[in-house]
């Protein structure tokens, strides 16, 4: 899975962070997403699916 963030569309809400730790981090300033990993391993595809479907803004895309 490759996982994409739109910077500008993320409001900053943490759902991602709390989803997939390992996959995704928030600017300290302004709360706004940081991919920390844009090909996560496969054990950690559920987690990363639950980051993109929680997300308020729609920041996260996945694609196989």
């Amino acid at each position: 899975m490759r996982v994409t963030v739109d910077q500008d569309k993320c409001v900053g809400s943490g759902q991602c962070v709390l989803a997939a730790e390992r996959v995704f981090d928030q600017r300290d300033e302004d709360g706004v997403v940081i991919l920390l990993d844009a090909e996560p391993p496969a054990e950690l595809d559920e987690d990363v699916r639950q980051a993109a479907v929680v997300c308020p803004a729609l920041a996260i895309e996945l694609s196989e």
